[in-house]
Protein backbone atom coordinates (compact mmCIF):
# COMPACT_ATOMS: atom_id res chain seq x y z
CA UNK A 1 0.00 0.00 0.00
CA UNK A 2 0.85 3.67 -0.21
CA UNK A 3 1.59 5.94 2.00
CA UNK A 4 -1.46 7.85 1.09
CA UNK A 5 -3.76 5.04 1.35
CA UNK A 6 -2.69 4.50 5.36
CA UNK A 7 -3.24 8.43 5.63
CA UNK A 8 -6.86 7.70 4.67
CA UNK A 9 -7.53 5.18 7.75
CA UNK A 10 -8.19 5.79 11.11
CA UNK A 11 -6.04 5.17 14.12
CA UNK A 12 -7.81 1.81 15.18
CA UNK A 13 -7.42 0.64 11.31
CA UNK A 14 -4.26 1.40 11.28
CA UNK A 15 -2.81 -0.23 14.74
CA UNK A 16 -5.08 -3.44 13.41
CA UNK A 17 -2.91 -2.83 10.29
CA UNK A 18 0.15 -3.01 11.94
CA UNK A 19 -0.63 -6.10 13.93
CA UNK A 20 -1.45 -8.06 11.10
CA UNK A 21 1.85 -6.83 9.23
CA UNK A 22 4.22 -7.59 12.20
CA UNK A 23 2.46 -10.86 12.55
CA UNK A 24 2.96 -11.42 8.81
CA UNK A 25 7.10 -10.82 9.14
CA UNK A 26 7.19 -13.11 11.54
CA UNK A 27 5.94 -15.80 9.78
CA UNK A 28 7.69 -14.77 6.17
CA UNK A 29 11.08 -14.76 8.75
CA UNK A 30 10.06 -18.73 10.14
CA UNK A 31 9.33 -19.84 6.51
CA UNK A 32 12.72 -17.93 5.61
CA UNK A 33 14.47 -19.95 8.18
CA UNK A 34 13.37 -23.38 7.25
CA UNK A 35 13.71 -22.57 4.11
CA UNK A 36 10.11 -22.64 2.53
CA UNK A 37 9.43 -19.11 1.58
CA UNK A 38 8.58 -18.85 -1.80
CA UNK A 39 9.17 -15.01 -2.48
CA UNK A 40 12.24 -13.29 -0.43
CA UNK A 41 10.93 -10.01 -1.92
CA UNK A 42 7.51 -10.15 0.25
CA UNK A 43 9.88 -9.46 3.01
CA UNK A 44 11.20 -6.30 2.22
CA UNK A 45 7.44 -5.14 1.13
CA UNK A 46 6.52 -5.82 4.55
CA UNK A 47 9.03 -4.03 6.43
CA UNK A 48 8.31 -1.42 4.23
CA UNK A 49 4.58 -1.14 4.71
CA UNK A 50 5.43 -1.28 8.76
CA UNK A 51 7.35 1.46 8.26
CA UNK A 52 4.89 3.80 6.04
CA UNK A 53 2.14 2.82 8.94
CA UNK A 54 4.37 4.15 11.78
CA UNK A 55 5.74 7.10 9.66
CA UNK A 56 1.69 8.07 9.37
CA UNK A 57 0.96 7.29 12.84
CA UNK A 58 4.12 9.55 14.20
CA UNK A 59 2.44 12.37 11.56
CA UNK A 60 -0.44 12.32 13.18
CA UNK A 61 1.10 12.11 16.89
CA UNK A 62 2.68 15.52 15.89
CA UNK A 63 0.11 17.32 13.80
CA UNK A 64 -2.42 16.76 16.98
CA UNK A 65 0.66 17.77 19.41
CA UNK A 66 0.76 21.40 17.30
CA UNK A 67 -2.89 21.95 17.09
Amino acid sequence: MKASEFRELSAGELDAKLLALKDELFKLRFQQAINQLDNPMRISIVKKDIARILTVQRETELHAANS
